[in-house]
């Protein structure tokens, strides 16, 4: 079960502001400033605002650490808090931490080898051999709070923020009493940015409202964007707590190579009916599905096949609140996450922001314009991985 969400998003920091500003449908993609975009064709991200490091991070572990790790380090203390739980109360070998990274450090080590050009060896400094590293949230939150259990990290892109869920519920059936799980991400730097062009589907559009629209018939992209989530999974009945949900169901599959000529419509089905299947609940007992909504026309076309397949056309509510942050890569699964269980904690789906043409063959109940009210007992997250990652997982009400 999920007792703690700690939040760091574009649209909001800490949990409750994420939300309320996902309700009201407010957007966190704005105008980069943090550097100069006219020398980049994607000018627009998500980007945490009002964020102090010092605010969040012990000192002395700024200057060790990448902004994705301060993100990382901030969502947990507030996940904690939110859940109750004082680490150092509970035995050091039956807390676990796994996390979900994409792109690791990538501003501490762009920095760091900016200064290995430039000035030489004997200026780079000692962390950048961890600082950038994909664990490097795993570890640090370890070692903050005496997190000595199992500990980890899983690489799959967005598809990761889901994974890292489906094992801390595996952790928490053998000895783990408390995980800390789900991901942050930042990948904001000059050479972060650039690596992401080449997947060819950012957005070069300049309009913040215009620059992703998923499922539109105006659909030509993503937008990158940084923060994500840190939920505390526990142990049914290890103590009292009113828990958000549970995580009920996990599937995952594997896109096979695309064939030249032949449409690649990928494995989310199948993933979606193993989560299902693990889950032991039927298609119609799901409430609303959370989209993976990548943005690119022919890839949503796909997701709603897959969609439509288990659950047919317009059959099931779908939501897509990155419209408001961005993708943020293994962070943007676990945010997702926290999002459906407040969804089942408050009985309300959060709107997709900004599309008003859905695309033609994507047959499905997108909530735009505004949030539904309804009862939710019962959600779906989906995500793709860059790659061929594809999972999905089901989180049921208490």
């Amino acid at each position: 079960m999920v007792t703690g969400i700690g939040v760091t998003a574009p649209n909001g920091l800490g949990t409750e502001a994420y939300w309320a500003a996902t309700l009201d449908g407010k957007s966190g993609i704005s105008r980069i400033t943090h550097l100069d975009p006219e020398r980049y064709p994607v000018r627009v991200a998500g980007i945490v605002q009002e964020f102090e490091a010092v605010e969040h991070v012990p000192g002395r572990l700024i200057p060790q650490t990448d902004h994705w790790t301060h993100l990382g380090l901030a969502a947990t203390q507030m996940a904690l808090d939110d859940a109750g739980i004082d680490p150092a109360e509970l035995p050091e070998y039956e807390m676990a931490v796994v996390t979900a990274s994409s792109s690791g450090g990538n501003e501490f080590g762009q920095r760091e080898i900016e200064k290995l050009w430039s000035k030489g060896p004997e200026y780079v400094g000692a962390y950048q051999s961890i600082a950038w590293f994909y664990a490097a949230t795993t570890g640090q939150v370890s070692i903050r709070y005496g997190m000595r259990g199992p500990c980890g990290v899983v690489c799959a892109e967005q598809a990761g923020g889901l994974d890292v869920a489906a094992q801390a519920r595996r952790l928490l059936r053998r000895d783990a009493r408390v995980v800390v799980t789900g991901g942050t991400d930042a990948s904001r730097s000059p050479y972060a940015l650039v690596a992401q062009l080449s997947s060819g589907m950012l957005s070069t559009r300049d309009d913040p409202v215009r620059a992703y629209l998923p499922f539109d018939a105006d659909a030509c992209g993503h937008v990158p964007g940084e923060g994500g989530a840190m939920l505390i999974a526990e142990r049914e009945g290890s103590r009292e707590a009113e828990p958000y949900g549970v995580i009920a169901g996990y599937g995952s599959s594997f896109d096979p190579r695309p064939e030249p000529g032949r449409p690649d419509r990928g494995n989310l089905a199948r993933a979606i009916r193993l989560a299902l299947d693990d889950a032991r609940i039927r298609p119609e007992q799901v409430d609303v599905v959370f989209a993976d909504a990548l943005g690119v026309p022919d890839r949503d076309l796909a997701e709603a096949e897959a969609i439509c397949e288990i659950f047919g056309p317009y059959a099931v509510p779908v939501t897509a609140p990155k419209t408001m942050t961005g993708r943020l890569y293994a962070g943007g699964a676990a945010l997702d996450v926290a999002a459906a269980l407040l969804a089942v904690r408050d009985d309300v789906i959060p709107p997709t922001v900004g599309v008003t043409a859905p695309a033609p063959g994507c047959d499905i109940d997108l909530v735009i314009g505004a949030s539904r009210e309804t009862p939710v007992r019962t959600a779906l997250v989906l995500a793709r991985g860059y790659g061929g990652f594809n999972s999905a997982l089901l989180v049921t009400a208490p």
